[in-house]
C-alpha cells in the first residue's frame, strides 16, 4: 500500500479548522556582519514569541538535503505533494494566478523584464523591479505586435512589477523546455532547449520561443531599463490530485501575488481575492472562517527582501506579520502552522537549501519551552528536522483527523 493511500484510509472528517501561514523565504542564516543574528532573531515579534512558548518547533527540508527549491516545489511540498513526483512549470502556476483560462495543450512561460547591455549580457534580471504600470504598458505593446507565430496564438499577460506570462496556444506543443534565463547577471540569455531532444512537440515549442525572442526584442530595444526579458518554467499543465480528495478539507487561499494564487488553484483551493496586505488577509480569514476548513495565507515580502539582500527590510516584513497576528488569533484555528516555503538568506540573495523554521500550535502540540520563534530555537524543537511534504499530515494528526492504524 502507498503511504498516501494509508493516510486516506485513516482520514476522519472532524470539522477542525487549520491555518497554514507562509512567510515566503522566512529562513535565514546568522552572519558576523549582522551580529550573529538572522532577521527572525533581530525582529521584535512579541506575538510570535508568545505563540512559540505554547507550541512545538522544528525545521523542514523543502525537497531533499542540499537541493534549493523554487517557489513551486517549495509550496507543493507544503501542500503535501512530493515536489519530485509532481513537477509543475512556473509558467503554468503564474498563468493560473493571473486568471488565464488555460486550455489542454497550452504551454506557458513565466517571464521577467530584464536589462541587457549592448552585447546582450544580462545586467539586471528584474529590470530594477519596474513599476507594474510600466510592465502593463510593455506587455500591451508586445501583444499588439505579436499575436501569432506560425500556427500558434500568443497570449501575453502582465503580472506585478517586472513579471509577466506568455502562453502559446496551438497544435503539437509540449514542454518542458530549459530556461531562457541564465539565473544570474553577467551572462547572455541562453537558448531554450527541449528537455527531451527526441520529442517533436518540444522541438516545435523551442523553435517558437526562439522566434518569439526574435520578434519581441526589437520592440523593447529603446526601453530603459526593460530592454529585454527572460523566460523560465516553460511547460504545459500537469494533472495533480485534488487537495480536497487528499485531505477531506475545504481549502481556501489568501495570496496577493499571482504565482501563489496559481499554485493554490492548481491543487483545487478556492482563491479569495481582494486583500492587499497581511492585515486584510487576516481580516478576510475571519470573514470566511465558517466557509472553509483549511486556509493557506501567503506573505511575500520576506522573500523579496531576502533576494535583495536587505536584512532590515526582511526584519520589517516579519514584524509586519507579527503586528497583524492578533487579528488572525481572534478566531484561533484548531491547528496553526507558521513557516516558510524555503529559506532566502540575505547573504545568499536568493533561495537556498537551508531548512526553514516551522511552528506548530494545537491543543495537542505540547510546548518545547522555547522563548522565541527563531531558527536557533527551532533547531532544538520537538518536531526535529523533517521533509516539508509531511507537514499537512502532521497538521491533520494534530486536528485528530486520523483513525488508529492497526490493532
Amino acid at each position: 500500500m502507498k503511504l498516501d493511500d494509508l493516510y486516506s484510509e485513516l482520514t476522519i472528517k472532524t470539522g477542525a479548522k487549520l491555518v497554514l501561514l507562509v512567510l515566503d523565504g522566512l529562513g535565514d542564516v546568522a552572519t558576523p556582519e549582522q551580529g550573529g543574528r538572522t532577521p527572525l532573531e533581530a525582529a521584535q515579534t512579541p506575538n510570535l514569541d508568545r505563540l512559540a512558548r505554547e507550541s512545538a518547533l522544528g525545521r523542514m527540508i523543502p525537497v531533499a538535503p542540499g537541493i534549493t527549491p523554487g517557489s513551486g516545489p517549495g509550496h507543493l511540498a507544503l501542500f503535501g505533494y512530493d515536489p519530485i513526483e509532481y513537477q509543475v512549470g512556473r509558467g503554468v502556476i503564474e498563468a493560473l494566478g493571473l486568471g488565464v483560462n488555460l486550455q489542454p495543450g497550452d504551454v506557458c512561460a513565466r517571464a521577467n523584464f530584464a536589462t541587457l547591455d549592448e552585447k546582450g549580457i544580462v545586467t539586471d534580471r528584474r529590470a530594477g523591479r519596474i513599476p507594474t504600470e510600466v510592465c502593463e504598458r510593455l506587455c500591451a505593446r508586445l501583444q499588439e505586435r505579436i499575436r501569432r507565430l506560425e500556427d500558434t496564438e500568443v497570449i501575453i499577460q502582465p503580472g506585478k512589477e517586472h513579471r509577466f506570462v506568455v502562453v502559446f496556444r496551438g497544435p503539437g506543443l509540449e514542454g518542458p523546455l530549459t530556461d531562457a534565463d541564465p539565473n544570474r547577471e553577467g551572462l547572455p540569455i541562453p537558448k531554450a532547449e527541449p528537455r527531451d531532444p527526441s520529442n517533436p512537440k518540444q522541438q516545435k515549442m523551442a523553435r517558437l520561443v526562439e522566434t518569439f525572442y526574435q520578434a519581441a526584442l526589437p520592440v523593447l530595444a529603446g526601453e530603459k531599463p526593460a530592454n529585454g526579458f527572460l523566460m523560465r518554467g516553460i511547460a504545459h499543465q500537469p494533472h495533480l490530485p485534488a487537495f480536497h480528495d487528499r485531505y477531506q478539507l475545504r481549502a481556501a487561499a489568501l495570496a496577493i501575488y499571482p504565482m501563489y494564487k496559481g499554485l493554490a488553484q492548481l491543487v483545487g483551493m478556492t482563491k479569495l481575492e481582494g486583500p492587499r496586505n497581511v492585515r486584510e488577509q487576516f481580516e478576510r480569514y475571519l470573514a470566511e472562517y465558517e466557509n472553509f476548513d483549511f486556509f493557506f495565507i501567503h506573505h511575500k515580502a520576506t522573500d523579496k527582501a531576502g533576494e535583495d539582500g536587505n536584512f532590515e527590510a526582511k526584519r520589517q516584513a516579519i514584524e509586519e506579520v507579527d503586528a497583524a497576528l492578533p487579528v488572525l488569533l481572534q478566531k484561533k484555528p484548531d491547528v496553526l502552522v507558521i513557516t516558510g516555503d524555503h529559506s532566502t538568506p540575505c547573504v545568499v540573495r536568493g533561495h537556498s537549501w537551508h531548512p526553514q523554521p516551522v511552528l506548530l500550535h494545537s491543543r495537542y502540540s505540547g510546548t518545547d519551552g522555547a522563548a522565541r520563534f527563531t531558527e536557533a530555537e527551532a533547531n532544538r524543537g520537538s518536531l526535529g528536522i523533517f521533509e516539508a511534504r509531511f507537514l499537512l499530515r502532521l497538521m491533520q494528526a494534530h486536528a485528530r483527523m486520523f483513525d488508529k492504524f492497526g490493532a
